[in-house]
Formats: C-alpha cells, structure tokens, sequence
C-alpha cells in the first residue's frame, strides 16, 4: 500500500477484513448445514397407521420408553416404525426427526427434499421401485380381511367363503390388488386412512376390509365389533405378480449412498425375522388403543 493515502489504506483494509468475514460466514454455514444433513435421521411417514406408527399427545410410553417428537407439532410419535427408526438412528450416531405426513404424497414430499426416507409400513413393489430405492425388508407381513364380528361373514375361514361381499381398504396401498380376489366383490370406494376402513366395516357400510394382520389386530384390540380372518395356505390371497409381503425403507431414487448406508446398519444390528415379531409384538402392546 505503498503511496497511498492513510484514508484510502483504511478503506482497503476494511474490505479486506468483510470480505474474509462473509466468506469464513459463509463457509461455516455450507459446513454446519452439511453437518446437520448427515447427522439427522429424517423420516416421513402417516403417524397414523397403528401399530406401525401413530400420534400421541405427550412423549411417555407406557413401558417406561420415550416418544418421539413430530418435526413442527407439539405432538409425538410412537409405534414399530419409530422404534425401528431410533435403532437405526442410535447406530448410526445420528438424531431422529420425524415428519407426518399424508400417505397419499408420502412419495412427492421425500422427492421434494422434505425428508430423507420413507420408514411408514410401505410394502415392495416393482411398480414402486420405478419412483424410490428400497433397502432390504424390515418387516414382513401377512395380509387379512377384516369383518364385522357380529356379521354374516364373522365365521368365514377362506376367501371363497367372502363370495359377493363388499368390501374396502387404504387408497394407494398395495391392498387395491388383494381386494378384486374375493369373488363376486362389490368393490366399494377405497378410503384415505386404515381408520376409515375399520369404521367402514364396524358401521357395516362395508362388509369387509383387507389389510395386512398387525393393522388388523390392532382394529380389533381396539374395536370389539371387529374380528380379522388369518386364512391357511392356499385358502387366501394370492401375493399379485410385482408385488410382495415385504415392507421396505424407501429412498429417493438414485440416493445409493444412503440406501447402502441403512442395509448395512439394518444388518449391523442383525434385524432378522424374530426380531421383527418381537417388536411388533410390542408395538401392538404399546399402541394407545390397547389400554
């Protein structure tokens, strides 16, 4: 700064030292931001769909166990989806946020960049896997049809006993290709939410309902006029080509990393077939309706 005036040396110097703060302001949000990205664990899912998830007023469970907060409410959120969750999120050494959403753009708000995967009792299917990436199976499920415990279709044993029966289930869900099975169906307007289908059958707007076994037993926990039918092999449903009894976490499609990322750590924590019962078995216990 040799020759130059003290005035015009003090207007140099300034913005030197704003352009060195703005730019260390700035490299220290892109760092923080990439930070939290990695670190946090963030989940769509309906927080509606006991005992898969659900919403709950205050954060106590009753086995002593903690809920977890739901992004931008004051409720919390609780069920088999969460607790699977968490373990994931603990080994991983991330935090868990939760995010509740409606199933029916459960897949637009992941994609949007609201959150990061899918973890809400979403089964495999080819024609799913075209729009996200699924990771191995969670869970795996057996599908049912619940009735009316006082109905005429109360003591059915096998599909074919449903032969003219209306019946319903969850709009957009895997259970629209299980419903034309039942011979003869009415099929009737499939609902927004599994509640409305259990109220369906329980009004006897419906005569039955298909869902899959832990939602149904949960409706009855919860319902004394609903019942589910288990059938045997080869008395019920027949799993529609493309699909299958798996439910997966789902990813943004293209995001290997993360999808890599969470079938290693589900197998870190060697999440098997017995595991999964014993937690679901728990999560049945656990579900407000229960008590």
């Amino acid at each position: 700064m040799k020759g130059m005036g003290i005035s015009m040396k003090k207007r140099i110097l300034s913005a030197i030292i704003c352009i060195t703060l703005v730019t260390s302001l700035l490299v220290g949000c892109v760092t923080k931001s990439g930070s939290d990205e990695k670190n946090v664990l963030r989940v769509g899912m309906e927080c509606a769909y006991a005992p898969f998830n659900w919403t709950q007023s205050t954060e106590e469970v009753s086995n002593g166990d903690k809920a977890v907060p739901i992004y931008g409410t004051s409720d919390y959120a609780y069920g088999y989806d969460v607790m699977l969750a968490q373990k994931l999120a603990d080994e991983l050494g991330w935090e868990l946020e939760v995010h509740k959403v409606d199933w029916s753009s459960i897949v637009l708000g992941m994609n949007s960049g609201d959150y990061d995967v899918i973890i809400a009792g979403m089964g495999y299917t080819k024609e799913r896997d075209q729009s996200v990436d699924f990771t191995d199976p969670y869970y795996i499920r057996n599908n049912v049809v619940i009735v009316n415990s006082n109905g005429a279709f109360a003591n059915a044993a096998k599909l074919s006993d449903f032969s003219g029966a209306s019946a319903t289930t969850q709009i957009g869900t895997i259970w629209e290709q299980y419903v034309p099975q039942i011979p003869k169906v009415k099929q009737l307007t499939f609902s927004e939410t599994t509640s409305e289908v259990v109220m369906a059958v329980s009004m006897g707007s419906a005569d039955c309902g298909v869902l899959d076994e832990p939602t149904a037993m949960s409706a009855a926990i919860a319902n004394p006029e609903i019942k589910y039918i288990k059938f045997e092999d080869g008395k019920g449903f027949t799993v529609p080509e493309g699909q299958s009894l798996n439910v997966c976490i789902a990813v943004k499609e293209g995001n290997s990393e993360l999808q890599k990322k969470l079938d290693d750590t589900l197998d870190s924590i060697e999440w098997d077939e017995d595991k999964m019962v014993e937690l679901m078995d728990l999560a049945v216990q656990l579900q407000p309706l229960s008590k």
